[in-house]
């Protein structure tokens, strides 16, 4: 149960969607913008969050567009995982988001709201870092399209008012090969120990990790120690786990020692996936 009272809105347009919020910040509430709504329900219940309205995002076409445009390929940030895993845009993204949570809880579960998560994981942002993608956000001052990078970094950097639309990739890496692996502490659905996602663009692999630090991220300097071919492989995983660009995360989940450990069993697949 939420203990707290607040407005919904659920406007049908971007430019309704910044007249409401510029309504609500002149009379100082707070507004809280969601796409899917299971993350605000479920901190909300315990008092983690708190807002005097809500705006859903869902009911914005721009924000539930799934579709192949000319060379790029176009995820609406409202649009729900199974809706993305079924309709197979991009290999990579459909095998990454199998793996997160249940069945039940991805048809409630939005791309937007992950990528907005307030839990570290941030599981589905991982094969848009290799993808290169592009987020398209509107506020006030109108719309902005950024590197997703620029964007979703540690924490989101998201303007106030501001709030994403869609992500957006290159169509030709929906046909490169890819490979999604995560490793949890008991059941496949758990948070990640170890989460990547790879794939093989002009013969090099790009990869991004989860559950290791306490943001996703990727790495073009362990990219390109991997890639290196005139090292022995152990010697390339070794090199590219001391890397790691922060502290490995060591909580009731698993130690940082044991992360490590996992990392490199995820590695030497992730290598015996790039020399095939």
């Amino acid at each position: 149960m939420i203990a707290f009272d607040f407005e919904y809105y659920r406007p049908e347009s971007i430019q309704e969607t910044i007249e409401i919020f510029q309504k609500l910040d002149q009379k100082k509430k707070k507004v809280c913008f969601f796409s899917g709504g299971t993350e605000f329900i479920t901190f909300a219940r315990v008092h983690q969050v708190h807002a005097d309205a809500v705006i859903d995002l869902k009911g914005i076409p721009e924000c539930t567009a799934l579709e192949g445009k000319e060379n790029d390929l176009i995820f609406g940030a409202s649009v729900h995982l199974n809706q993305l895993i079924e309709a197979n845009l991009f290999p990579l993204l459909s095998q990454n988001l199998r793996n997160i949570a249940d069945h039940t809880s991805r048809n409630k579960i939005t791309l937007g709201g992950n990528l907005n998560s307030r839990l570290m994981y941030r599981e589905g942002m991982l094969p848009l870092l290799v993808a290169d993608a592009k987020v398209t956000m509107y506020g006030i001052e109108g719309h902005e399209t950024h590197p997703i990078t620029q964007v979703f970094g540690k924490q989101s950097s998201l303007k106030h008012g501001q709030f994403l639309t869609q992500i957006s990739i290159d169509g030709s890496f929906a046909k490169m090969p890819y490979l999604a692996i995560k490793r949890t502490r008991i059941s496949k659905i758990g948070y990640p120990i170890v989460s990547i996602a790879a794939l093989v663009k002009d013969e090099k692999l790009r990869i991004a990790f989860s559950g290791i630090c306490e943001y996703p991220f990727r790495s073009r300097k362990i990219e390109d120690i991997l890639n290196d071919k005139g090292l022995p492989v152990h010697e390339r995983i070794d090199k590219a786990v001391s890397c790691i660009p922060g502290p490995m995360i060591d909580d009731r989940h698993a130690s940082g020692q044991y992360r490590k450990f996992v990392l490199q069993n995820v590695l030497e697949e992730a290598m015996e996936f790039l020399e095939g």
